[in-house]
């Protein structure tokens, strides 16, 4: 058995104060089985993405998606977490109960409500995703360390910000376009590359402008066993998919490397049989624009060293060789962690199917999605190509 994808639901990513995690989790499950054509009876596993830490005073989330329908009593309900890449790690998990054949149809749910949070504690929250023992004093909290990383990359590498601010208009220009956006307005290269008072610095090199979005939302798909989803009215199939975990300290490893991200991309590009310019689009893990720049070479764009070559030639851009982040990325479209990596199977699903509207890569064929939990500590890749 193989998992494809067979439906899916999705909420504006932004502030939702009058929501809970509870109801973004209803609205997306009813939603996203409807989509794929089932009755909640019909669903075998449920598999919940949800980071929390501290952002909800509910825990033990698991059994709220049974809160859309009664009918869902008794599935076997499971929270899984791994930082940033919650998402992508709900995700995979329920592709494996497919591809076992333990379960015909899985839920896969991604939620967060990270803006009731007071900002403090949210900084806090979010530090819990780095090594506490030596990042756990960095100011800026998690922003800080990305900071480093920068610093370090521009000390080995020269001045990379001209790269970085067309990374992040260029997030912002196709946001634009996506009514799930939690930011749709245009920045300017000129606006991100230069610090003014509505773009000050925030930590080492980055500024405002480099930084992802704090957010509400929820993101949901039904996983369906290949046979069975070859009788479905669209199905998207994992042609690969690859998850590789590295350490947690950075000073155990090179971090301008993102090794993790590197191993997970070949892997899954080697399963696939493809090289990295055969797919037609990739949705990639922009917590910070750096990160992005990071990544182009991991996933072997560039060589190393010179991920500023596809920023500034407009590689990445939509219309050219590899267009990244067409949705808007984490950038502008935002980042609820547990909803992110489902929110990026969910979008590269809608381009496979070409129903991605304002955001839709002309005849998208092959997708690759890169989920990152920590500073690419917890790597995920999925390579999907439409099934019907």
């Amino acid at each position: 058995m193989m998992a494809a994808i067979t439906g899916w639901a999705h909420t504006p990513f932004g502030k939702h104060a009058e929501e809970t995690v509870e109801t973004l989790i209803t609205k997306v499950t009813r939603e996203a089985i409807a989509d794929a054509g089932l009755e909640p009876q019909e669903i075998d596993e449920i598999i919940l993405g949800h980071f929390n830490a501290g952002f909800s005073k509910q825990d033990f989330t698991a059994s709220l998606v049974l809160q859309a329908s009664d009918a869902l009593r008794f599935k076997p309900a499971t929270r899984v977490e791994n930082a940033c890449a919650t998402g992508s790690a709900a995700v995979h998990q329920g592709a494996r109960a497919v591809d076992s054949g333990s379960a015909r149809h899985v839920l896969v749910v991604g939620v967060e409500q990270m803006t009731t949070t007071p900002g403090p504690q949210i900084g806090e929250n979010l530090l819990k995703a780095s090594y506490l023992p030596e990042d756990g004093d960095t100011p800026a909290g998690f922003a800080g360390v990305f900071g480093k990383i920068a610093g370090l990359y521009f000390q080995k590498y020269g001045d990379q910000s001209e790269a970085l601010a067309h990374i992040a208009s260029k997030a912002h220009k196709n946001g634009m376009n996506n009514p799930y956006a939690q930011m749709r307005k245009e920045l300017s290269v000129d606006f991100c590359l230069n610090e003014s008072e509505k773009n000050p610095f925030v930590a080492g090199p980055l500024k405002r402008s480099d930084c992802s979005l704090v957010s509400d939302g929820a993101a949901a798909l039904v996983l369906s066993d290949d046979q069975t989803a070859l009788a479905a009215q669209k199905a998207v199939a994992f042609r690969a998919r690859a998850h590789k975990q590295d350490f947690l300290p950075l000073s155990k490893r090179d971090i301008l490397q993102f090794e993790g991200c590197k191993a997970a991309w070949h892997e899954a590009l080697s399963a696939a049989g493809l090289e990295i310019t055969d797919l037609s689009l990739v949705e990639t893990h922009d917590c910070f624009t750096i990160a992005e720049l990071i990544e182009y070479e991991a996933m072997g764009l560039t060589p190393e060293g010179q991920g500023a070559v596809a920023a500034l030639e407009g590689w990445t851009q939509m219309g050219g060789k590899l267009p990244v982040n067409p949705s808007g990325g984490l950038k502008a479209k935002g980042h609820p962690i547990g909803a992110t990596g489902v929110s990026m199977h969910v979008l590269a699903a809608m381009q496979l199917t070409g129903t991605a509207n304002g955001i839709q890569v002309p005849n998208a064929e092959l997708a690759g999605i890169f989920n990152m939990g920590g500073a690419a500590v917890a790597n995920y890749v999925s390579i999907l190509q439409r099934l019907r």
